[in-house]
């Protein structure tokens, strides 16, 4: 992406090793940022620092981090002031979604969900941004998703994650929209990530026909945070599945969902 906008600015990106996270740190690199990645696996870190400096001229920095750890956001945002460093981009990416019927999912593994997924992220925007509003500038980017739309069966505690993440981001923009920093939702569909992997889930055949690579996902994720916008949803058919949930019954919508999530 040709954008001169974030040249020489600092981008922090959760959830770096994989998937979202290292296609955000791709392309902020090539926009002239340098980086302050982090996640949980150094090695996978180390690797994307090695990969990105030797295609970009840029500054890497790796800060391995379980951010679903009590704590650990106020801890992260320590060490960067400590290294010094300011952070003007801040692309909440890291997350994942348990997939089943909620009442036979661990509480242990739903809990760890709602930490990263809700709680880090919260507590990191509040951090990261509150230095922003002193400088006037920066932006943040939450990765939601299309689940935040509709009631979700077999994902029913990472839907309602999702739909927190999108209402908080939208009403935070708007509060901040006199202050020189946007926050901005990105809500991705089913993208070609380790997410459903991760999840414990088989693609349904609606997922594989939909399915978008990371790559475009950012794109439209980092072109709408430059703009400022308060959210949008990455493609257009998944922007259109969103938008006719508005006029569907909501008795339908749940089961509607769980029919394209598990049909074959």
């Amino acid at each position: 992406m040709k954008n001169t906008v974030l040249q020489g600015k600092t981008a922090l990106v959760t959830g770096a090793s994989s998937g979202l996270g290292a296609e955000f740190a791709r392309q902020l690199a090539g926009m002239g940022c340098h980086l302050i990645l982090v996640a949980r696996r150094e090695d996978r870190l180390l690797a994307m620092k090695a990969e990105i400096e030797a295609a970009a001229k840029t500054r890497v920095h790796v800060m391995p981090a379980d951010l679903g750890a009590p704590d650990a956001a106020a801890a992260l945002h320590r060490q960067v002031k400590a290294a010094g460093l300011e952070v003007d981009v801040l692309v909440n990416n890291a997350g994942f979604g348990v997939y089943g019927e909620h009442m036979r999912i661990p509480w242990e593994r739903e809990r760890e969900m709602l930490m990263l997924d809700v709680v880090a992220l919260m507590q990191l925007t509040k951090l990261f941004a509150s230095d922003m509003l002193v400088r006037g500038s920066g932006y943040v980017l939450q990765l939601s998703s299309i689940a935040a739309y509709q009631p979700s069966p077999s994902y029913a505690a990472y839907a309602a994650t999702k739909g927190a993440v999108l209402l908080f981001g939208e009403a935070l923009n708007y509060e901040l929209r006199k202050s020189g920093v946007g926050v901005t939702v990105l809500s991705p569909g089913v993208t070609a990530t380790d997410f459903l992997k991760v999840a414990g889930q088989k693609a349904s055949l609606y997922q594989r026909l939909l399915m978008m690579q990371a790559p475009e996902v950012v794109r439209i994720g980092l072109k709408a945070m430059l703009k400022r916008k308060p959210s949008v949803i990455a493609g257009r058919l998944n922007a259109l599945i969103a938008w006719t949930t508005r006029f569907t019954p909501r008795r339908w919508t749940a089961a509607i969902a769980y029919r394209l999530m598990t049909i074959d």
